[in-house]
């Protein structure tokens, strides 16, 4: 069925609300460029299901719980509207960082160790307690909501300063949270359309890690294309495909990885609504393939 009319939903009320305005405009401004007949709608407050039909699509730009917990996914689904991104299943096994990392240790894809707590208040203000045995040997540890994006209230923890410093100054500390072993190397991500990787890229930024800063904020942050040799390139782009297939993802994604000094790669996290912003990565690996931008918006509505 031909598409009647394209609803791009943006903003939501998640802590990834401004980075999901930001995207929305310049998806809208892509269809508009494109021919299509498209409205930019904030979500929830002006979002009223019976205002649309299966003839339309609803292209979703929410970043964050609203877009990626599979919840509007679900009931988009019971409506009969056709999205963009993967569907609620899938939403609900990369939304969740413990899910998603007990489903890639099941399935023999690589990803850092890590705790599991119900709320920081679960866990030891000492990082020589044995609370912290699990994961040693280390140096650093991260840690990051177990439910949500863009680098928010995550932490980069190397001394007990750090970590009683992330402890006050998280947005939330009564939600729950994953301790993550820290794999000093490379920091990479890798996007997937339409069941296609697109091209690898490393990440160089004068942070710490790359966190919220770095991906919207700071101008010195710079992507580049991963080399590789034959041989890793393969095997990325395998443990890529096997995460996709696991997560039962479909249309777009990102998948966020790290590669230690022997080469290994490590997944961090699934990402079924990445950016599309000016600085975002998507964007950027597709620019690489002389992909524009135009193209990309075409080919994630296009894709199966």
């Amino acid at each position: 069925m031909a598409i009647k009319k394209i609803t791009v939903l943006y903003g939501g009320e998640s802590s990834e609300r401004e980075v999901s305005l930001e995207s929305g405009k310049y998806i809208f401004q892509s269809l508009k460029e494109l021919g299509y007949d498209t409205q930019l709608i904030d979500y929830p407050a002006n979002f009223l299901i019976t205002e649309f039909t299966p003839e339309d699509y609803i292209f979703i730009a929410l970043h964050g719980e609203d877009g990626e917990s599979g919840e509007l996914q679900k009931f988009l689904e019971e409506k009969g509207i056709p999205y963009s991104g993967s569907d609620y299943k899938a939403c609900k096994n990369t939304w969740n960082k413990d899910i998603c990392k007990k489903l890639m240790r099941e399935n023999n894809i690589p990803t850092p160790n890590w705790i599991t707590v119900q709320s920081l208040f679960e866990a030891a203000n000492n990082i020589d307690d044995p609370f912290y045995n699990p994961l040693r040997p280390f140096n650093d540890l991260f840690l990051k909501p177990v439910e949500d994006g863009s680098s928010l209230d995550v932490f980069k923890i190397s001394n007990n300063e750090d970590l009683n410093s992330a402890f006050t100054s998280c947005l939330d500390p009564n939600r729950a949270f994953i301790f993550e072993e820290s794999i000093d190397f490379k920091e990479l991500t890798v996007p997937i359309l339409n069941g296609r990787c697109l091209p690898a890229l490393e990440i160089f930024t004068s942070e710490s890690f790359y966190n919220f800063n770095a991906k919207y904020i700071n101008e010195d942050t710079q992507l580049s294309k991963l080399m590789l040799s034959k041989e890793k390139e393969k095997e990325l782009e395998e443990v890529c495909l096997k995460v996709n297939e696991i997560m039962g993802c479909s249309g777009w994604l990102r998948v966020d990885l790290l590669q230690d000094n022997k080469n290994n790669f490590y997944v961090l996290e699934v990402n079924t609504v990445p950016g599309m912003t000016s600085h975002s990565l998507f964007p950027k690996s597709a620019e690489s393939l002389d992909l524009s931008y135009n193209d990309l918006v075409r080919e994630i509505i296009n894709a199966k």
